[in-house]
């Protein structure tokens, strides 16, 4: 009898310490990445001359809901954004250049006043469905992540994949003496470098 007491007692010690370990257990909260237009940029560089004399500018607003996820991957795949082409800034010192780029490139295309786009992640592989012009193609982009948080998307948009050449030459025709280099050739290229720049925020 007093080993059966004994075991009896032992089972009861373990039960209540089993239901104590369940009431300790805590729950784990996982961290979000954010992404956030205030800490995202959008530059391009484009090209003139023969010689391919670059031009930088950049989109100074970027709209967008904030988006996250509980990876880099996460959080931007699926980002829907949009642009407004006014928005355009070239630090140019004449303070002409952009107008000429909003009125005479994208003025020249149809329903633009905004760019429109979604970054998607598939396939271990990231693209920009963006829409301009009218027409929607896909951007292939490149990444670097630093950190976890620092994100550079990088790719090549070439304009006749968005049915823009014909803006293209409106703006060569506005810049043509500009355009020119040492061979007397005016000329505006149709691929431009596409460079964004994000910081992940924590949540």
């Amino acid at each position: 009898m007093k080993k059966i007491s004994f075991l009896l007692i032992a089972l009861a010690i373990s039960i209540t310490s089993c239901k104590n370990d369940k009431k300790e257990t805590k729950t784990v909260t996982t961290e979000k990445f954010v992404v956030k237009p205030e800490g995202t940029s959008v530059k391009w560089v484009a090209y003139k001359t023969t010689d391919r004399k670059p031009v930088g500018g950049e989109f100074k607003i970027l709209k967008f809901e904030n988006k996250e996820g509980e990876t880099p991957q996460e959080a931007l795949n699926g980002l829907n954004f949009s642009i407004p082409v006014s928005s355009v800034f070239t630090n140019d010192a004449t303070n002409t250049r952009d107008a000429k780029i909003i009125t005479s490139f994208f003025g020249a295309m149809l329903n633009t006043d905004l760019i429109k786009g979604t970054i998607n992640y598939t396939n271990n592989a990231y693209t920009a469905s963006i829409t301009m012009n009218g027409v929607t193609s896909n951007l292939p982009l490149n990444i670097k992540i630093t950190d976890k948080r620092r994100i550079t998307l990088t790719g090549t948009m070439n304009l006749k994949n968005w049915n823009a050449l014909d803006a293209l030459k409106s703006l060569n025709k506005v810049c043509f003496d500009l355009h020119k280099g040492a061979d007397g050739v005016s000329k505006t290229w149709e691929d431009i470098a596409i460079e964004v720049n994000t910081f992940l925020r924590k949540n």
